[in-house]
């Protein structure tokens, strides 16, 4: 190691990046759900995990014809019957 490093011309920041039409969040995920991606990529011989998250997300936002305020009352209804049980 050196005594002393010469950092005159670094840049802070990403490393990589961000390409256009894309954005860095922080998510909270569950854990089973990122192993559960992570294990798919891994067999799709080194995928990469977030683009499968991403697909899986646009495929549903696709499929979903359901407004909103009626998924919040399915939502809420199931709720509900799993307390009273």
């Amino acid at each position: 190691m050196e005594a002393e490093y010469d950092f005159s011309h670094g840049k802070r920041g990403a490393i990589d990046p961000t390409p256009a039409g894309k954005t860095r969040i922080t998510i909270r995920l569950d854990d089973e759900i990122l192993e559960w991606f992570r294990e798919q990529a891994h067999r799709a011989s080194g995928g990469n995990y977030q683009t499968m998250i991403n697909e899986a997300l646009r495929q549903h936002i696709q499929q979903s014809h359901e407004p909103l305020e009626e998924t919040l009352r399915r939502v809420v209804r199931e709720e509900l019957e799993r307390i009273e049980l």
